[in-house]
């Protein structure tokens, strides 16, 4: 969890987000909100039956495809319109073989690599707007979640094509029932050379965990935006935005 933000590194609403899980071992298996499927086989009528290999055929045939398709695309910068949809539509039948309360699975714990956003501004707002990315080009987007309930957001950048650089967002992971969770995230810290300063203020999220296995994570962010309309009142947008992590 692929979590939430602060003023520009914030995982903004509507996107959608993959990670893949680091080869860590010194940091436990788990984030926001994972666990471990479990697949018993399935007997359909007294005759015919589905094996344990063939059920687990269709979620890892699903995860191979998902990660050609946004593994090398610069968290999802890169992909057409139509490729978008395209993932998609292979996230939508993933998340049908998520297992139950995932918010509760220990593989939510890790070392995640953000590897696809639908809205590829999500994780670092203005540092991976189109401009922001002329200025900054982006080394690598992590996030990290420690039990019980911390979250980490880094995103490392190069400045102006010399200059080291990083944005990092801390936060504090609550679970509101067995599928959503609310990040509520300090201000952001961004660390140019050996400069570092800390700006804006806190930010909060709330994401779905919609699949978790022992390679990769799904996760739909949900963060309200407020709009000043004309007659002086404001009003509250829901933001859709699915995370896929490594």
């Amino acid at each position: 969890m692929a979590i939430a933000s602060a003023s520009a590194f914030r995982l903004s609403p509507c996107s959608l987000k993959f990670r893949i899980h680091n080869n860590h071992p010194s940091t436990p298996k788990s984030f926001n909100l994972r666990f471990h499927p479990r697949h018993n086989s399935l007997c359909v009528s007294t005759s015919v039956s589905i094996s344990n290999t063939d059920i687990q055929t269709a979620p890892n045939d699903l995860v191979a495809s998902l990660l050609s398709k946004v593994v090398q695309t610069d968290g999802g910068v890169l992909l057409q319109k139509e490729e978008h949809k395209e993932v998609a539509e292979v996230v939508q039948e993933l998340q049908k073989y998520c297992v139950k309360e995932p918010v509760k699975c220990p593989l939510i714990f890790g070392e995640w690599d953000v590897v696809y956003c639908s809205r590829p501004t999500s994780p670092g707002g203005g540092y991976r707007s189109a401009l922001g990315r002329v200025f900054f080009k982006t080394k690598q987007m992590v996030q990290v979640v420690e039990a019980p309930d911390i979250v980490r957001n880094k995103i490392e950048f190069t400045a102006l094509g010399f200059l080291d650089g990083e944005v990092s967002l801390k936060g504090k992971l609550k679970a509101l029932d067995t599928e959503w969770i609310q990040v509520v995230f300090e201000a952001p810290e961004l660390k140019l050379g050996s400069w570092k300063a800390q700006y804006g203020g806190q930010s909060e999220v709330k994401l779905r965990i919609t699949y978790v296995d022992e390679k990769i994570s799904m996760a739909a962010e949900f963060a309200s935006k407020c709009t000043k309309v004309v007659n002086g009142f404001y009003l509250k947008f829901m933001y859709d935005n699915i995370i896929i992590r490594l």
